[in-house]
């Protein structure tokens, strides 16, 4: 048990919130209302494949500060049009808005999350989010899901003029919440963002590897699933 440690920092996408569930539902929503098949996506796996594959590149271009929110929005839209030879910007805008007011009343969360976020919680840690995500889409995906009750403080890219793994967001985070490097403990899934981002701060962290990498993450600890963060705290 780690003694010392009173506040720990969850990321949200991807560790507890289940992105890609929540995401192919939403988009596949998207794929219907704007009848992408008429315009010859006939294949909705390939066309989400697709836009994973820009979302994943835009996103990597915006955490190194290359590009602005709006433009990840709608740009990761427009370049997936074009693998199909739709050059059509305005309708890259109209899937951006859809998608994003859809993505954030989807409620799939992984295995094990409200079970270890109550435990922890009957721990008495306090507990805080530290997201790259944007204000409104990630409060609104914690209303949704039931899981704002669980954190004392959200912490976004947005309010903190930084993106994780930089150290301003985190040194923000230690800021509003009142916490120490020596008290803390970062719970996330990317190895980059999440556990770098900490570790770097001299913070511990715990990677969950929800999808079994075979990589090295030198983090402090290592867990598979949610539940087994309970052998931890």
């Amino acid at each position: 048990m780690l003694l010392k440690i009173k506040h720990i920092f969850f990321d949200l996408d991807h560790t507890l919130w289940d992105f890609d569930t929540n995401a192919k539902l939403s988009m596949q929503q998207v794929y219907n209302n704007l009848n992408l098949h008429a315009l010859g996506i006939t294949n909705f796996d390939d066309f989400y494949n697709k836009y994973s594959h820009y979302n994943d590149l835009l996103w990597e271009r915006y955490r190194n500060g290359f590009i602005k929110q709006d433009e990840l929005r709608w740009k990761r839209m427009f370049k997936t049009l074009l693998d199909f030879k739709i050059g059509n910007e305005i309708l890259a805008k109209q899937m951006s808005t859809q998608f994003l007011e859809l993505l954030p009343t989807r409620n799939a969360v992984f295995p094990y999350t409200y079970q270890i976020l109550d435990y922890l919680k009957t721990k008495n840690y306090t507990l805080h989010l530290i997201t790259n995500g944007f204000v409104e889409v990630q409060h609104n995906k914690l209303k949704h899901a039931n899981l704002a009750h669980y954190f004392t403080k959200v912490i976004t890219s947005q309010e903190s003029n930084s993106l994780k793994p930089n150290r301003e967001i985190f040194d923000y985070a230690l800021a509003q919440t009142g916490a120490t490097v020596l008290t803390s403990i970062m719970i996330g899934d990317n190895i980059d963002a999440d556990i770098r981002g900490a570790a770097n701060m001299g913070m511990q962290t715990v990677w969950v590897n929800h999808l079994n990498n075979q990589t090295t993450s030198h983090a402090t600890y290592t867990v598979f699933n949610l539940k087994s963060i309970e052998t931890l705290l």
